[in-house]
Parts: structure tokens; C-alpha cells; sequence
């Protein structure tokens, strides 16, 4: 009795089912890696992490914070610094270190409607050419002016052109918890950012004269329809603490209270960050100073403030340093008993396979014959 032959269609489907089967029965799970926290293992710490041999810092209300110092980048205490959390105003600062560099600040700006109405804090500004780019970073590092980041936004391009541009220079940074959705820090659903990482961008600014000018100045005079008036800075510790350059305070009824520092003694500068304060906090920033040019050269670090990737790479290919990089992943070991399982699951899945292929071509050459044999 002859049999009948299968159609060469339905003969290489049933073999390639055979073959996926076989081939995703054994298939072993890939995985996937932790990454390190950034600046190291202790900081991926949500409770406070300090040195040993010194006493704990001062106790702050904050719900987060870091002390850094800013020559070496070495992290000398901390309280949940990858925390995110809603910036407020200090977001301000990564507005200014990704557009002062992109800006002439010779260069008159006319604001417009949008950018003089934005709610908040403000400056006062109209909607005719009075100000320079220089005018407007005073406004927004030393007054706080939300009509100040949006004018400097406009004057980048556009509200969106800058934040692509202010997120893509935080993970140049490595600020990989901040999430920029507003210029101003206005609270937006998704902002974030944490002490970790204002402290990143305060470093980045400081090294920049303009910011420092900017941050460090007490009053200067405003441009107006007629003639100027004169804006001073919002950070308080200018005038009370021995030594302070400045940097940028923040505050929402959501955010509370957020505060980037920067103090120099001895030729040596400080960073002090904290976020989601209650309330009044100046007292406990300027301890917390001290407590970081005592502690400064005495202590072993708990973690770092880790370089920017550079720049001619994108930052998703950059090698960074070990402290930033995922660990290598090691397969674990298998013991004797899986170890043979797995290698009789192969040998299976290879005589399956082979079994299924050598059937699969004797079934397509006698379907050939047949076929020869009719035409005959």
C-alpha cells in the first residue's frame, strides 16, 4: 500500500515547531543586574550613613542630605542620598549650568506673555527688551524669578528645546535622579531629583565664574521701564555664615523645604544639600557645614561625587569608574546533579532534533519520487 505524500509546506512547519520546542524547553533565564548606586554601595543607603571615628553629625529635619567636599569629591556623611524627591527651586541650578554655556549674556531678551505670568516666585518681568541673559540669571539664582527660567528657556529656543537640553547635561553628570520637567522647579508630575544629585550639579556650577558670581551675590539692580530697582538674594546664609559663596534654596507646599550650599574656609569648600525639610533650616545647614570642615581630611569617606562622562560620548556608552558601574555578573555554579541533567537535556534536545530532520528529509524525498514517478 503506497502511502500518501505530505505537502513540502506543512513538512517544514511541523519541523520548525519541532526545533523551537526543543530549543526553548531547556532555555535558562539570563539575570539581570543590580546596578551599584552611584558614588558608591553605602549611598544606596535610605538611613543616614557617616564615618566612623568621629561624631555623627547634626540632626537635621531634613529627609535627606549629603556634606561633600567640593575639591575632592569625597561624600564625608549622608542621610538617604538617592532619595528622589521634588527639588523646588534648587532645580534652578541645572537650569543655569546647562544654559549659561549656551548663552551670550550680552544678549537682550523680550519676554514673553507666558514667561512674564508664570505663577510663583518672580522677578517682575515685562514683556518689553529691557533685560540681558546676564539680568536674567541674577533673577533666577539670586530672586528666584519663575518668570526669569522661563524667558531663559524661550531665549535657548524653546520650553521644550531646554529641557531635552537640561536632562540630557544631568545624565551627562551622572545625575541619574533628577528629571527635569519644569526650568523653574515648579512642581511637575514626574520632577525629581535627590541630594545626591544637586549636589553633582552644584559642583558642576561652582566650577563656572558666571554661576559663582551669580550665586554669591548679595543685591544687585534690576532692569526696569523706568530706570531699576534692586533684587537681593534669597539665601540667607550669605549674610550669617563665615565664609559662604552661596548657591540656591527652594520651597513648595509639596517639595517643603530644599537647600544647595556652598561654603569655603581654609582654602577649602564644603557642600552642604538637603531636601523635604519642614521648615525653617538655615541653623541646621550652617551646623552641618561645620560639622563638614571638621570632619574634612580626618575620616574615610562613605562615598563620592563621581566626574561628569565625557562629553564626546553618549552617556549610555561611556565607561565610568568602578564605584558607578554595574558588577560583572557570575553564572553560579551548578552542582554535580544539575550539571548532568543539563547535559542530558542537550543530548535530547540533540537527538530530537537530528531525529526529527533526518525524518523530515526522508519524507520530502520520497514525496519527490512519487511526484517523478506520476509525471512519468
Amino acid at each position: 500500500m503506497l502511502m500518501k505524500p505530505v505537502p513540502v509546506s506543512a513538512l517544514l512547519t511541523a519541523l520548525l515547531a519541532t526545533v523551537a520546542l526543543t530549543g526553548t524547553a531547556h532555555a535558562t533565564p539570563t539575570p539581570t543586574p543590580t546596578p551599584k548606586p552611584v558614588g558608591g554601595e553605602l549611598l544606596g543607603s535610605r538611613g543616614l550613613v557617616r564615618p566612623a571615628g568621629i561624631k555623627a553629625p547634626p540632626k537635621s529635619k531634613a529627609t535627606s542630605y549629603v556634606i561633600a567636599d567640593l575639591e575632592t569629591g569625597e561624600v564625608l556623611a549622608a542621610k538617604d542620598p538617592h532619595g528622589r524627591y521634588l527639588p523646588a527651586s534648587t532645580l534652578k541650578t541645572l537650569t543655569a549650568v546647562t544654559l549659561i554655556p549656551k548663552l551670550d549674556k550680552n544678549l537682550t531678551v523680550k519676554p514673553s506673555r507666558n514667561a512674564v505670568d508664570q505663577e510663583g516666585t518672580a522677578v517682575g518681568l515685562t514683556t518689553k527688551p529691557l533685560y540681558k541673559v546676564d539680568d536674567l540669571f541674577k533673577a533666577l539664582l539670586m530672586s528666584s524669578g519663575n518668570d526669569a527660567a522661563m524667558a531663559l528657556a524661550e531665549a535657548n529656543g524653546s520650553l521644550a528645546k531646554t529641557m531635552r537640553d537640561m536632562n540630557a547635561e544631568a545624565k551627562q553628570l551622572q545625575a541619574n535622579d533628577t528629571v527635569a520637567k519644569t526650568p523653574s522647579g515648579l512642581d511637575k508630575p514626574g520632577q525629581s531629583s535627590s541630594a545626591y544629585d544637586l549636589a553633582l550639579i552644584a559642583r558642576a556650577g561652582l566650577g563656572n565664574p558666571d554661576f559663582r558670581r551669580y550665586i554669591s551675590t548679595k543685591v544687585a539692580k534690576f532692569p526696569a521701564p523706568k530706570k531699576y530697582y534692586e533684587i537681593s538674594n534669597h539665601n540667607k546664609l550669605l549674610w550669617r555664615y563665615k565664609g559662604m559663596i552661596g548657591v540656591k534654596n527652594g520651597w513648595t507646599s509639596k517639595a517643603q523645604a530644599s537647600f544647595v550650599g556652598a561654603a569655603t574656609r581654609g582654602g577649602h569648600t564644603i557642600i552642604v544639600t538637603i531636601m523635604r525639610h519642614e521648615g525653617y533650616f538655615w541653623e541646621e545647614v550652617a551646623s552641618l557645614l561645620d560639622w563638614g570642615f571638621a570632619a574634612r581630611g580626618k575620616v574615610t569617606a562613605v562615598g563620592q561625587l563621581v566626574d561628569p562622562l565625557p562629553v564626546e560620548l553618549p552617556a549610555q556608552q561611556a565607561t565610568t569608574s568602578p564605584v558607578v558601574t554595574a558588577p560583572p555578573v557570575t553564572a553560579p555554579l551548578l552542582d554535580s546533579a544539575a550539571s548532568k541533567q543539563t547535559d542530558t537535556s542537550r543530548t535530547v534536545g540533540s537527538i530530537v532534533i537530528g531525529g526529527g530532520l533526518l525524518f523530515g528529509l526522508t519524507w520530502l524525498g520520497y514525496g519527490i519520487r512519487r511526484r517523478r514517478s506520476s509525471r512519468r
